[in-house]
């Protein structure tokens, strides 16, 4: 990663680490990140840990206009037969089954779109056959049947999650010391000179082949430009080291929702949460990010956050361990290194071991999520 870097680095691209590589001292040392982690409270079990046992997991984002100049020097400096792009398996989904499904019965094309836009993973079979039975009622000859009905449902019910079609992983590639053809199958990329993984990252993960994440942001795009644009007019040289974190003209346009183009908080979400969050530090923008998300709010977790932040309520913590992990958001478990920690506090485990149980949340499924929840209690309450 520190050679990919280093290389981004000489032609002037705009690069920057993300996600648990931010835990290292050693990526910060390399440059890979920006931000030290003396300076941050965050858990290196994120990054790597005995209980994992494979390579950490770096991701860096490049300019999204010049990252195929890091992908060709990647492909130049190691060589198509020990570089290649992993994959993607792309399986069924409600509104892909539907399309499938339908088109392989036969069906009314404009009935199929109708129903893969309303049609959701919650339907049951009885809303299903009402749509089927009102279509048949605004149309003058109707092929449909009892039958037809069962079948469309039966297919969707058997292909639903079964894989559909391979596609390329946004950026993810493997670099290997041996021919990636003794190792995994692969086959050539759409574009000459390529190699594609036929596995996803999944299936690398569980072979311990290290796997690095080249991503596209266009907001580092952005923020070149902007400093070519200061560098042009006002003769000031700026980098992202030299960018201040505490201008207050700055947080006072986001208290107003001003943040349009902005990353990560120009949503609707985002700009309708700003105002309420009155955000007046960086700290405050990474909460502001990571509690209007899914998680958070089907859990519940925005109203107190909010209610403790204004003073309307008080936070209240059940012992001096909790409160050292949920002091900085008012008692309000909104990271998932809260998470990690609060097993380690609440439930002794291990720092690798809470990481497993971080994974394991994460990779809730809808319909399994109230038994992992039920599990995922029992265990912190033992």
């Amino acid at each position: 990663m520190h050679d990919i870097v280093a290389f981004a680095r000489s032609r002037n691209i705009l690069c920057q680490g993300r996600g648990s590589a931010a835990n290292s001292v050693v990526c910060y040392c390399l440059f890979i990140t920006e931000v030290s982690p003396d300076q941050i409270s965050l858990l290196f079990e994120r990054f790597i840990s005995k209980e994992r046992n494979e390579p950490p997991d770096i991701d860096v984002d490049f300019e999204h206009e010049r990252r195929e100049e890091v992908i060709q020097y990647i492909y130049k400096r190691y060589g198509r037969e020990r570089a290649a792009i992993a994959a993607t398996v792309i399986t069924y989904k409600p509104r892909s089954a539907v399309r499938d499904v339908g088109k392989a019965l036969g069906l009314d094309p404009q009935f199929i779109e109708q129903i893969s836009q309303s049609l959701s993973w919650w339907d049951r079979r009885a809303d299903l056959e009402k749509q089927f039975n009102d279509h048949e009622a605004n149309c003058s000859n109707n092929g449909s049947s009892k039958l037809l009905i069962d079948q469309f449902y039966k297919i969707l019910q058997e292909i639903m999650g079964f894989p559909r079609h391979l596609s390329q992983h946004v950026g993810g590639f493997i670099i290997t010391k041996s021919l990636t053809s003794t190792l995994v199958p692969i086959e050539n990329a759409s574009m000459p000179e390529r190699t594609v993984i036929q596995w996803d990252k999944e299936d690398i993960e569980a072979l311990g082949l290290l796997k690095i994440d080249i991503l596209a942001l266009g907001m580092l795009t952005a923020i070149h430009r902007c400093f070519d644009l200061i560098q042009k007019h006002y003769d000031h040289e700026l980098t992202m080291q030299k960018i201040p974190n505490d201008d207050s003209d700055t947080y006072d346009m986001l208290c107003k929702a001003d943040s349009i183009g902005v990353f990560q908080i120009e949503s609707r979400a985002q700009m309708a949460m700003l105002p309420r969050l009155k955000p007046r530090c960086f700290y405050d923008l990474v909460i502001e990010i990571a509690i209007v998300r899914p998680g958070p709010i089907q859990g519940g977790m925005v109203h107190p956050y909010l209610k403790r932040r204004q003073g309307i309520e008080k936070a209240n913590y059940p012992s001096a361990e909790i409160k050292s992990v949920l002091e900085r958001t008012l008692g309000i478990p909104v990271f998932q290194e809260q998470v990690i920690r609060l097993a380690m506090v609440a439930a002794g485990f291990s720092g690798g071991e809470a990481d497993q149980l971080r994974r394991a949340m994460a990779s809730w499924s809808s319909k399994s999520s109230s038994n992992n929840q039920l599990i995922i209690t029992a265990t912190l309450t033992a």
